[in-house]
C-alpha cells in the first residue's frame, strides 16, 4: 500500500516523505492589460474571468437596487443592495453605520432564493407587496432569511435570475480560480487609491488583509525585486509578479519535481507512478491521460500528454485531490435494506430557532433542517385556537406556529435535496378533536406522499427500505389497535421524562388516556409506532420492527454502558430514537457518537444550535449524496452480532497523518488590520471509546496565510468502520480558549490516501474557500 511505497524511494515506511521548505514560484494567470499598461479594476476583472460583465442582471446588480426589507407588519425599511465588483458579495446600508464587514453578505453562503411570498415572513407580513416583486434570500447556517420587496417585478425577477447564475458560476469555479477571484479581490480593496498602482504601504495592508504579518525588512526586499521600474510602485505585471512569489507553494513543487525529473513536467506514466505512490483505486495510464485533459491549463502541454505544475496543483486542489473520495458524494450504497439498518439523519425540536426556554419557532427552522439533509423532524403539538392544533414548546416562552404550517412546509421542502422518506415523530399533547385535525391536514395537505397502509400485505411487520419509500413521509406516533406493550404500559411517542410520570399513574387513570388517542391518528402509524423501552427483550422474544422507542441521551448512555451489545442487536431490527436531556436549556447538544456506535438509528440533534456535534452530524452524513441516510456497518445490521462499542477489540488499523501546510485561512477580526491568526491543527478521532483521540500540531506565529508545521500525528483504531477523522484548525492564545478558524469532518472510510487537500467548513458548515490544509495520509491495515 501507499506506505509501503515510500520505501522504494529511500524514505521509511512509518514515516510519509519530509517536504523541502525552499521556495519555488507557482504561476497565476494574470489578468488581461488595460490600455494603460496597468491591470484592469480586479473586481470587474473577476467578474469578466466569471464571464458576466455584459450580463443585463449582473449589471443592474452593480448598479444597486432600493429594496424594502420587511421585518414584520410594522418594520418595513427601504434599504440600498449593491452587487460588489468581486462577483461575490452584496453590499447592503444599515441605518446605523458598523463595521465594513457587517454591511456585506457573501454569495457562498446563499443556501437558496425564493421568489414570491414562499418564506413564512412573506407569508406573514408581505401582502401589501405583489409577490411578483417579492423574494427571499435563504443563507446557510444560522444567519436570519432576508425577506424583500423590489419596485418592480423586473427589478425583482432580475435580482433572483442575477444571483442564480453568479451561485451557478461560483460552483463551477475551480479551487484555483477561487485563489485567483480571491487574491484579486483584495488587491483591489489594498489599493487605497483606486490607481491600480501599489505603494509599499499597500502591498502591507494586502498582506494583513490576507492573514500574514511579513517582517518589513523581507517585505520589503521582495517588494523591490518586484519593482523593476524602481518607481517605488508596482503596477501591471510587477504586481502578478509579486503575487505570484506570495502565492509559492514550495511542498507542491518538491512533490512535483520527485516525480517529474529535470525536464520539469510530468509525462502521463510518470503521473500514473504517482498516483500509484497516492494508494489510488483504478490507476491506470489512462487514468493518468484523463486527468492530464482535465486539469492541465496549457494547450501545448495538454496536446503531448503532459502536465506542468499549474495543472499538477489545480488536480490537486480539484475535489479529486481532496481528502473526501469523490465516488463517495454521490449515493453509492445499498439503499434496499429495511430502514432499521441505516443512520438517518434527524432534528429535535426542529420548530426552533434558538433556545427552547423563549426562542422563536419557525417552519423556516424545517426547511433549514432539510435544506441540511434532515430526514426526520420533531412536531411538538399543542391544543390551539379554533380547533387548530400549533406547534411549539410546551410550557415555555417559545413562540407558536400553526400544526398545518408545518406539514406544508414539509409537503414543498422535503424532498429538494433528497428523495429518500421523510419520519415526522410526533409528540402529541393535544385531544381527541385537534388530533383528527392533525390527521386531517396530513391527509390533505401530503396526499400521496404520506404512508396510510403498509406497501407489503404478505409482509406487513417488515420494515420497508429508503428505495421503497423514495418520495414518502411516515408518521411515527401512538398506535391504537394493541393500547399496551408487553410489559402493559400504554404505547406513547412522549418523550422519556413524561413517560416516567406515567408510571406512576393508576390503572384507572391509565385507561382514560388509553382513550385519548385519536383513531384517525392512529391509523397513520404504519411503520414507526411509538412504544417505551423499559427492558430489552430476552433472546427467544421476536422482534417488533415497526416498534420506535424514544431514549433521552441519559437512558441511552445506561443502556450502552450495562447491555451494549444487546442494544446493538435491538437496533439490528428496531428504530431507536434518542433525544438530549429537557435541562438543555440553550438547546446544547450531545455527541451524537456514543449512540451511533451502538445502532441507534435516529440520534436528534438541535440543528440550531452550531458546534462539534453538528460538526459530526455533518460529518456522518456528507457521503451517500447527503441523502439522509447512511448505512451502518454490517456489525450493526446482523442480529446475531457480538459487537459490543464498549468492547471492540484489539487495534486493527494505523491511521497516520502529517500536516504539512496551510493556505489562506481566514482571519477572525477582518476589522483590526492587525489581528493576525497563530493557526495549529488538531485532529480528533471520533469513534468507539477506545478510538476517541485527538493530537495537535504546535502553532505558527502570525501568519494565516501559508503556514507550515510538517508535523506528524499517529492514531490506532479499533473500530475504523464507525470513525469520524475532524481536522480542526485553531487560533491559539496562551491566555484564553483558542479561537475556531475552521473545520472539516469526514467519515474514516470516506478518507483518501496520499497527499490531499482539506477543503475548510465555518462554524455553521459554509465553504471558506479558498482555505485549505494539505497534509499526507497514510492507513495500514492489519
Amino acid at each position: 500500500m501507499l506506505c509501503g511505497r515510500w520505501r522504494s524511494r529511500g524514505r521509511p515506511p512509518e514515516e510519509p516523505p519530509v517536504l523541502a521548505q525552499v521556495a519555488a514560484p507557482v504561476a497565476l494567470p494574470s489578468p488581461p492589460a488595460s490600455q494603460d499598461g496597468g491591470p484592469k479594476r480586479p473586481g470587474l476583472r473577476a467578474l469578466k474571468k466569471m464571464g458576466l460583465t455584459e450580463d443585463e442582471d449582473v449589471q443592474a446588480m452593480l448598479r444597486g437596487s432600493r429594496l424594502c426589507k420587511i421585518r414584520s407588519r410594522t418594520w418595513q425599511k427601504e434599504r440600498l443592495y449593491r452587487l460588489q465588483e468581486d462577483g461575490l458579495s452584496v453590499w447592503f446600508q444599515r441605518r446605523i453605520p458598523r463595521a465594513p464587514s457587517q454591511h456585506i453578505f457573501f454569495v457562498q453562503h446563499i443556501e437558496a432564493v425564493r421568489e414570491g411570498h414562499q418564506s413564512e415572513g412573506l407569508r406573514r407580513f408581505g401582502g401589501a407587496f405583489e409577490p411578483a416583486r417579492c423574494l427571499t434570500i435563504a443563507f446557510k447556517g444560522s444567519r436570519k432569511n432576508l425577506d424583500l420587496a423590489a419596485p418592480t417585478a423586473e427589478e425583482a425577477q432580475r435580482w433572483v435570475r442575477g444571483l442564480a447564475k453568479l451561485r451557478m458560476r461560483l460552483d463551477a469555479m475551480s479551487q484555483r480560480e477561487r485563489l485567483d477571484h480571491w487574491i484579486h479581490s483584495y488587491l483591489h480593496r489594498a489599493d487605497s487609491n483606486q490607481d491600480s498602482k501599489m505603494s509599499f504601504k499597500e502591498i502591507k495592508s494586502l498582506l494583513r488583509m490576507v492573514n500574514v504579518d511579513m517582517n518589513d525588512m523581507y517585505a520589503y526586499r521582495l517588494f523591490k525585486e518586484c519593482d523593476h521600474s524602481n518607481n517605488e510602485r508596482l503596477e501591471g505585471t510587477e504586481i502578478e509578479e509579486f503575487l505570484r512569489r506570495l502565492l509559492k507553494r514550495p511542498e507542491l513543487e518538491d512533490i512535483f519535481h520527485r516525480y517529474s525529473g529535470e525536464d520539469h513536467v510530468l509525462s502521463a506514466p510518470e503521473l500514473l507512478e504517482f498516483l500509484e505512490d497516492q494508494g489510488e483505486d483504478g490507476a491506470t495510464l489512462a487514468r493518468a491521460q484523463q486527468l492530464i485533459h482535465t486539469y492541465e491549463l496549457n494547450e501545448t502541454a495538454k496536446q503531448h500528454e503532459l502536465m506542468t505544475l499549474d495543472g499538477f496543483m489545480m488536480y490537486l486542489l480539484s475535489p479529486e485531490g481532496a481528502a473526501l473520495d469523490p465516488a463517495h458524494k454521490c449515493v453509492f450504497q445499498d439503499m434496499d435494506q429495511p430502514l432499521a439498518h441505516y443512520f438517518i439523519s434527524s432534528s429535535h425540536n426542529t420548530y426552533l430557532t434558538d433556545s427552547q426556554i423563549g426562542g422563536p419557532s419557525s417552519t423556516e427552522a424545517y426547511v433549514r433542517a432539510f435544506a441540511q439533509g434532515c430526514r426526520c423532524v420533531e412536531l411538538d403539538c399543542w391544543e390551539g385556537p379554533g380547533g387548530e392544533p400549533v406547534i411549539y414548546h410546551g410550557h415555555t416562552l417559545t413562540s407558536k406556529i400553526f400544526f398545518r404550517d408545518v406539514i406544508q412546509a414539509v409537503r414543498d421542502h422535503a424532498f429538494m435535496l433528497s428523495p429518500y422518506p421523510v419520519i415526522l415523530s410526533l409528540e402529541n399533547h393535544c385531544g381527541l378533536e385537534q388530533q383528527a385535525a392533525m390527521a386531517r391536514h396530513l391527509r390533505t395537505i401530503l396526499g400521496d406522499m404520506l404512508v396510510t397502509q403498509v406497501l407489503d400485505s404478505h409482509n406487513p411487520e417488515e420494515l420497508p427500505s429508503p428505495e421503497q419509500l423514495k418520495g414518502r413521509v411516515l408518521v411515527k406516533g401512538k398506535k391504537l389497535p394493541a393500547a399496551r406493550d408487553e410489559d402493559g404500559g400504554i404505547l406513547s411517542d412522549r418523550e422519556e421524562e413524561e413517560e416516567e410520570e406515567e408510571e406512576e399513574v393508576g390503572a384507572a387513570e391509565q385507561k382514560r388516556r388509553a382513550k385519548q388517542i385519536s383513531p384517525e391518528l392512529s391509523a397513520l402509524a404504519v411503520y414507526c409506532c411509538a412504544t417505551r423501552l423499559r427492558t430489552l427483550r430476552p433472546a427467544p422474544t421476536p422482534p417488533q420492527p415497526c416498534q420506535v422507542s424514544s431514549l433521552s441521551e441519559r437512558k441511552a448512555k445506561k443502556l450502552i454502558r450495562e447491555a451494549g451489545n444487546s442494544f446493538v442487536r435491538h437496533n439490528a431490527q428496531q428504530l431507536t430514537r434518542v433525544y438530549p436531556l429537557g435541562l438543555r436549556m440553550n438547546s446544547a447538544n450531545y455527541s451524537p457518537q456514543e449512540m451511533w456506535n451502538s445502532g441507534c438509528q435516529l440520534v436528534a440533534l438541535n440543528f440550531q444550535t452550531p458546534g462539534y456535534e453538528m460538526d459530526l452530524n455533518a460529518g456522518r452524513f456528507l457521503i451517500n449524496g447527503q441523502c439522509g441516510y447512511v448505512l451502518k456497518p454490517a456489525c450493526l445490521r446482523q442480529p446475531d452480532t457480538t459487537f459490543d462499542p464498549e468492547s471492540p477489540g484489539p487495534p486493527r488499523t494505523t491511521l497516520t497523518i502529517q500536516v504539512l501546510t496551510a493556505q489562506q485561512l481566514p482571519k477572525l477580526n477582518a476589522e483590526k488590520p492587525n489581528s493576525i491568526v497563530d493557526p495549529l491543527v488538531r485532529i480528533e478521532i471520533h469513534g468507539v471509546p477506545a478510538d476517541c483521540a485527538r493530537k495537535e500540531t504546535n502553532y505558527v506565529l502570525n501568519n494565516g496565510f501559508n503556514p507550515r508545521w510538517g508535523q506528524t500525528l499517529q492514531f490506532q483504531l479499533r473500530a475504523p468502520e464507525l470513525v469520524l477523522v475532524r481536522f480542526v484548525v485553531e487560533d491559539y492564545d496562551s491566555t484564553s480558549p483558542n479561537d475556531f478558524v475552521g473545520q472539516f469532518t469526514l467519515p474514516f472510510n470516506s478518507l483518501k490516501q496520499g497527499f490531499r487537500h482539506i477543503h475548510l467548513l465555518s462554524k455553521d458548515g459554509a465553504s471558506l474557500s479558498p482555505a485549505t490544509l494539505f497534509v499526507h495520509i497514510c492507513i495500514q491495515r492489519f
